[in-house]
């Protein structure tokens, strides 16, 4: 079997065991998925969900954000790791909105990219969720997952996207972060993966190599 047909049969077996995949980060406008995957970084959705309510009760705009003392903006969030650093990165993300953009969440990756402490996977999350636009992000699940699979070979996040991509159409790509990423949580664990219980094991290069 091929690699392309590999990822055509993990995908139509994840999407079955997860209907409702989706980001589980709480979100109701661009700017607060933007905000909300920043603050993401080595930290539980849970926890940062628990947070942005009062959060974006506050700030509503990326000129709110801008306009506030990073102090402020820490007071939100520090909760969390690296809060100090992740208000610093929120408040000159949202400054380079306003004075470069208009205001407006830019719609591209390179646009995306530009904006400081946005890589390319929280620019992905945002492109995909927030406007729909086709757009795979690679996280530590998503890299597991993949390399595990044998459908990615590279280490790096950039280069396993694009081996990635090359696999599965352009409308599946939101589909493989989120399947992924529920996959890497609750079966492919980093640690003690639950092979037994996994349903697409048969695929797996890993499950072979350790006996399976």
């Amino acid at each position: 079997m091929d690699r392309k047909e590999k990822a055509k049969k993990v995908l139509t077996t994840l999407k079955k065991l997860f209907p409702e995949a989706k980001t589980e980060l709480a979100f109701s406008t661009p700017l607060e998925l933007l905000v909300a995957t920043i603050l993401s970084a080595q930290c539980t959705d849970k926890k940062v969900n628990a947070i942005t309510p009062a959060l974006f009760a506050r700030f509503k705009t990326p000129k709110d954000y801008a306009d506030a003392t990073t102090e402020e903006i820490e007071g939100y969030i520090s909760s969390i790791n690296f809060y100090k650093n992740k208000a610093r990165s929120i408040k000159m993300c949202c400054k380079k909105i306003v004075e470069d953009f208009g205001g407006n969440i830019p719609r591209s990756i390179e646009e995306m990219t530009e904006l400081p402490g946005v890589g390319r996977k929280t620019a992905s999350i945002v492109l995909a969720e927030a406007f729909g636009i086709p757009a795979l992000a690679v996280d530590t699940h998503v890299k597991r997952v993949a390399q595990r699979l044998g459908l990615a070979s590279s280490d790096k996040p950039d280069d396993i996207e694009e081996e990635l991509k090359a696999l599965v159409p352009k409308k599946d790509w939101r589909s493989v972060t989120n399947l992924f990423i529920l996959h890497g949580r609750r079966v492919c664990k980093a640690k003690r993966p639950l092979c037994e219980e996994c349903k697409i094991k048969e695929y797996c290069e890993y499950y072979k190599t350790k006996g399976g």
